[in-house]
């Protein structure tokens, strides 16, 4: 039964993502997108439709025989809360199905400050208020983002470099206690490099309040053997640098971190360029997003400092084109990449935010 009940979840998820990615479509188109028989789409389509997921948008103009029923999304079905847990504060959004960013809000405060459980209690409160309006039955579940190290399978934090007191915590299950929602929980960079669809080969880069990686390889992404994988800042570039919070020396966030100290962006750029094309030559790369406060504060600086390094580490540049690219989502990539996790239970992960 659990195998069957599988089954039909990834058949309507298939069908469900080919309804949205298709913007409108026909059930004999489904049927031909997905390779699933027609009597199949038809009843996963009945239940979508009884479950005010899809509807009708039109018929197909008429070639001589019967027209067929176009179908569509209804984006406003159902809603998901993307929430980026981070040093210095939180990021929440309020995200329909379609991926659309319906409210937001941001709220400075120090983690560190407070006990995990006031910090909790605060999150709590936050996803409340966002949801407030909604029926609560059309609440999907709360995604959210944070620093790691961190398992993703349990739901449990592992000494977050700069939140001390966190380690051993089970975010996921206390923030589903307090809320009566599901909740599912990941590392920041990872939801990063799942708010928007890129290359089969392709990492998220973030420098914000610390240096992170997500990664996705062959159209799948990496979490690792204990979905801890992407700690790039972490690697270590000079072992006789300055000390770095997770307590090697000469890490590439600390030498980061201490060239922004010093207010010297086109150094901390540069630094950015080595370790990316440490990252390329090792993955093969072909795409490298770019986001976080720091990059955000000077894009152009980020984005043509790390595309020259990275040209210049590479022996045959013209043949291993890598694409460098600023974020389109801004500040809100982490939190929207968080919805992503909820809507990826709907849709298939990596699909979810496509549009």
């Amino acid at each position: 039964m659990a195998n069957l009940t599988a089954l039909r979840d990834h058949n309507t998820a298939a069908v469900l993502g080919r309804i949205r990615a298709a913007d409108e479509i026909s059930r004999v188109e489904l049927a031909l997108a997905t390779g699933l028989t027609a009597q199949a789409v038809s009843k996963i389509v009945q239940r979508l439709a009884a479950e005010g997921l899809i509807a009708p948008s039109g018929l197909t103009p008429s070639t001589g025989g019967k027209p067929r029923t176009l179908l569509r999304l209804v984006p406003q079905a159902r809603w998901v809360v993307g929430a980026q847990l981070h040093r210095h504060g939180s990021t929440l959004l309020l995200v329909d199905l379609a991926g659309r960013i319906a409210d937001a809000t941001t709220t400075r405060f120090d983690p560190a400050g407070a006990t995990p459980r006031q910090t909790l209690d605060l999150l709590a409160a936050q996803v409340e208020a966002l949801i407030a309006e909604l029926p609560r039955d059309r609440v999907l579940g709360v995604g959210v983002a944070c620093p790691g190290p961190l398992d993703q399978h349990t739901g449990v934090l592992h000494q977050v470099t700069g939140l001390p007191g966190w380690d051993g915590i089970p975010l996921r299950a206390e923030l589903s206690a307090r809320l009566g929602l599901p909740v599912l929980l990941d590392k920041d960079t990872t939801a990063g490099v799942l708010s928007r669809p890129g290359a089969a080969d392709r990492a998220f880069v973030y420098l914000g309040d610390g240096l992170g990686a997500g990664l996705v390889l062959g159209g799948r992404v990496q979490r690792g053997a204990r979905t801890n994988a992407g700690e790039f800042g972490h690697q270590v570039l000079d072992p006789r640098g300055p000390r770095c919070a997770c307590g090697n020396n000469g890490c590439l966030e600390a030498l980061c971190r201490a060239a922004l100290a010093d207010g010297d962006v086109g150094r901390t750029a540069e630094l950015l360029g080595e370790g990316v094309a440490n990252l390329v030559r090792l993955l093969d790369l072909a795409q490298v997003v770019l986001g976080g406060d720091a990059v955000l504060a000077d894009p152009e600086v980020f984005r043509g400092r790390v595309s020259a390094v990275v040209r210049e580490r590479l022996p045959d540049p013209g043949w291993q084109e890598v694409g460098i690219e600023i974020s389109d989502a801004g500040e809100h990539v982490v939190a929207l990449g968080a919805a992503g996790l909820v809507l990826g239970t709907v849709f298939g992960e990596g699909a979810a935010l496509e549009g």
